[in-house]
């Protein structure tokens, strides 16, 4: 039977053999003192608030049975799927691909492109490596989901405005029912936060739900 889960704009009916749990980017690169993020001029402390909540959802989805999925954006080393204007975007002067503090700057292999170890993944927890914002382009993630029976997601991650709302922007185009978890979220900018969420359920839920984690882990439980 489904669980609910009251959140916005309404109650989310959650079919746990049916839902999956999707963390978005959560990489030292983003969040870590010293990566790209903070080279850009990030207070990366704003993005770490997210860990706490999101380890203790994380453990609980794990506790369940639920299928985790885990995302890192990044590039190959020979950069051959970095569009040009991805990597020139922001005249910055080190960019994607350049060396940095951890590794070359977002390349599949390097200590920065990895998960952060507060959230690392276990045996049997697909990590998907994205090349752009959303998980589903260029991606095997819709395979995976499908593969699996997979109808609902609960979306968390960073940053808000973009990775995450991309994915969700992306999953409900695919059909699957979306549930932002707003505390396991995170932005460099707290009004960025906020308007993403907003986006996710205006027009009475026009791309899916949001709840925070304390009620989606009740209901986990």
């Amino acid at each position: 039977m489904p669980t609910t889960i009251t959140a916005q704009p309404y109650d989310f009916l959650m079919n746990k053999a049916q839902c999956a749990l999707v963390i978005i980017d959560m990489q030292r690169d983003f969040l870590e003192p010293g990566g790209f993020g903070a080279m850009l001029g990030n207070d990366v402390s704003l993005l770490r608030q997210a860990i706490a909540p999101l380890q203790q959802l994380l453990a609980a989805a794990r506790a369940s049975g639920m299928l985790v999925i885990h995302t890192r954006e990044g590039h190959r080393p020979d950069l051959t799927d970095l569009p040009p204007s991805k990597k020139a975007r922001g005249n910055l002067p080190t960019t994607i691909g350049d060396p940095g503090p951890m590794g070359r700057i977002l390349i599949q292999g390097e200590p920065g492109h990895d998960i952060v170890p507060e959230l690392y993944p276990i045996a049997g927890e697909p990590v998907v490596d994205k090349p752009g914002k959303g998980a589903f382009f260029a991606t095997d993630i819709d395979a995976i989901l499908r593969n699996r029976g997979i109808k609902q997601l609960l979306v968390c991650g960073v940053t808000t405005e973009v990775c995450v709302n991309t994915t969700v922007r992306e999953a409900n185009d695919r059909g699957y029912e979306c549930l932002m978890v707003e505390d396991c979220c995170a932005s460099y900018f707290p009004e960025f936060h906020r308007m993403g969420l907003a986006m996710v359920i205006a027009q009475g839920g026009i791309f899916g739900w949001v709840a925070p984690s304390e009620r989606v882990i009740a209901a986990l439980k």
